[in-house]
């Protein structure tokens, strides 16, 4: 039998960088911030730009372990599927929508929601239809669970999806509420929630990681909760603060990332992490930590 060191597998802190929707917020200081803070691997939840090619092709280059899924803005608005082709192309084997990545080194099953997601229950837009076909709610579904179960059982296992499952409320402020217009309702997308209470049947997901719904509530509604775990014990983490790049209120730059870490197969500390780009932690939001984490309310 092989041991957990020689299968590539980290037997102590597995930490996840997880960048949220970029909109086009991705650069050289960002891949120089990953040298320095030297997370384990780097999630990216989707919305990387419009379409365009150079934040794709960048993330392609990273030597970092990677899994990607593309959102709704990937698809640059163009109905023919040719932009979205691109970006899935340019990524290559590190998008994992609707299907399975396992990194190793370090040790992490990555699963793919539906990719090119805009939420709103189940709907795919023109381009992803000439992409992936006219995929149905449940071979949506289908196709996440069966990824699931393909992984290896002795990995911790990430469910990454842009759009986040329906099930986390219906406030404006809750991880997918929809805040753009009244009146608020739950704008999660449902092959995602319908995959996730089967995929639990038959294994543990300790953590399911998506985006979209931007942290800042529209029409001065305040933030969005972007953390809350359910009473099977899943955490659901919404990473999308948006805009990533900025400043504090003594002018210093910031980036953000959020973070996860495994300890020993078992979700440990979450968190939203400001750095300075020569890699100072600036700002810390802890979301759960190990001996609060199972002390949190239920979604």
């Amino acid at each position: 039998m092989q041991d957990g060191k020689s299968l590539g597998i980290r037997l102590s802190d597995l930490r996840i960088a997880i960048a949220g929707d970029l909109h086009g917020q991705w650069d050289a200081t960002d891949e120089r911030l990953l040298e320095l803070i030297a997370p384990d691997a780097l999630l990216v939840v989707g919305d990387l730009n419009d379409g365009q090619q150079q934040i794709p092709a960048r993330l392609s280059r990273l030597q970092l372990p990677l899994a990607c899924v593309l959102g709704n803005h990937d698809t640059g608005r163009d109905s023919s599927g040719r932009t979205l082709q691109r970006q899935l192309a340019a990524l290559g084997d590190r998008h994992c929508g609707w299907g399975l990545r396992e990194l190793r080194p370090p040790g992490l099953a990555v699963v793919g929601g539906r990719p090119a997601s805009a939420g709103g229950g189940f709907h795919l837009n023109q381009g992803a239809q000439a992409v992936f076909g006219p995929v149905s709610l449940e071979e949506s579904v289908s196709r996440i669970v069966t990824a699931a179960l393909a992984a290896d059982p002795s990995l911790p296992l990430v469910l990454l999806a842009h759009s986040g499952p329906t099930g986390l409320g219906s406030a404006a402020g809750d991880p997918c509420g929809r805040d753009w217009k009244p009146p608020a309702c739950d704008w999660g997308d449902q092959d995602l929630a319908l995959a996730i209470e089967r995929i639990r049947r038959r294994r543990p997901v300790p953590l399911v990681v998506f985006g979209h719904m931007h942290h800042r509530l529209k029409r001065g509604q305040g933030d969005r909760l972007s953390f809350c775990r359910d009473r099977a014990g899943t955490a659901y983490l919404n990473t999308a603060f948006v805009p990533r790049h900025g400043t504090d209120d003594r002018g210093r730059p910031l980036r953000h990332f959020s973070w996860a870490v495994f300890r020993d197969g078992e979700l440990g500390e979450v968190s939203h992490r400001w750095y300075s780009p020569e890699g100072e932690l600036l700002y810390r939001q802890v979301l759960a930590a190990p001996l609060a984490a199972k002390q949190l309310a239920p979604c």
